[in-house]
C-alpha cells in the first residue's frame, strides 16, 4: 500500500460556520496505479491532491504514507517524506524565474545529495526527453507556455518519485502537446509509478485506471 487515507476532514471556518472542503475521505492507493481524479470546480479536487502531497494539512482523520502516519509528523520529517517520494506537477509551473531551465531541472536533486557529474548527466537525460536542450539557458518568462509545461514534468520525474501528483497537467497546452503529455504519464505508469492526476478532461481521464468522482468535498 503506498498511502491510505481514513475518515479525512478538512474545514475552513466562516462567519462561525464550518465550511467543509473535505468530508470524510477514504482512500487507498496502491502502488503502480494511475487514479484520476474529477469533479466540478469547487468539489475539491486541488484540495485533496495537496493534502495527499503533504502540502497542506488536515482537520481530523488520518494518514498513512509508505507505513509513516503522516498526521502525527513533524513538519520537517514531513517535507523529507514528500520530496523524496513525491513529484508535483501543477497547472502553473512552479517554476523558479531568476534560474534557467537547466538550474529548474537541478533543483530536486540538490536536496538528494547527487554528486555534481551525476546531476549534470540526470538533467542532460531530461533535457533530452523533453527536447528541450535548445532551451537550457532561457528562463522560464522566455519560454511559451507549453515550454514551461514540460520543463515543470521534467523537473518532477527527474528525481524518480514514486508517486507523480498532477493539477490538470495538460491544462495549457494545445491538444498535440496534451496528448504527449498523457502518453508519457502513461509510459511512466508503466515503468512503475503511481500518478493521481486532477482532471476536467473525460479523455485525460480515460489513461487512468480508476476514476475517483468528487462533489461538495465527498467521493461520489
Amino acid at each position: 500500500m503506498l498511502l491510505h487515507l481514513k475518515n479525512i476532514f478538512k474545514w475552513v471556518n466562516s462567519g462561525g460556520q464550518r465550511v467543509f472542503l473535505l468530508k470524510d475521505i477514504n482512500l487507498e492507493v496502491e502502488e503502480g496505479e494511475f487514479i484520476s481524479i474529477m469533479g466540478p470546480s469547487g468539489s475539491g479536487k486541488s484540495t485533496l491532491l495537496n493534502l495527499i502531497g503533504m502540502l497542506d494539512g488536515f482537520d481530523e482523520g488520518e494518514y498513512t504514507f509508505l507505513d509513516e502516519p503522516v498526521h502525527t509528523l513533524k513538519e520537517k520529517h514531513r517535507a523529507n517524506l514528500y520530496k523524496e517520494y513525491i513529484g508535483f506537477v501543477f497547472q502553473s509551473y512552479h517554476l523558479l524565474d531568476d534560474l534557467t531551465v537547466k538550474e529548474n531541472l537541478e533543483m530536486p536533486l540538490l536536496y538528494k545529495k547527487y554528486k555534481g557529474a551525476e546531476r549534470k548527466a540526470m538533467v542532460a537525460d531530461m533535457l533530452d526527453r523533453f527536447n528541450i536542450v535548445g532551451k537550457k539557458d532561457l528562463f522560464p518568462a522566455q519560454l511559451s507556455g507549453g515550454q514551461q509545461q514540460l520543463v515543470g514534468i521534467a523537473r518532477a520525474l527527474i528525481s524518480s518519485p514514486k508517486l507523480i501528483l498532477a493539477d490538470e497537467p495538460t491544462g495549457n497546452l494545445n491538444s498535440k502537446q496534451g496528448e504527449e503529455i498523457m502518453e508519457l504519464f502513461k509510459q511512466l505508469n508503466n515503468e512503475g509509478v503511481t500518478i493521481i492526476q486532477v482532471t476536467h478532461s473525460e479523455k485525460n481521464a480515460a489513461y487512468g485506471s480508476r476514476i475517483i468522482n468528487l462533489l461538495d468535498g465527498r467521493m461520489i
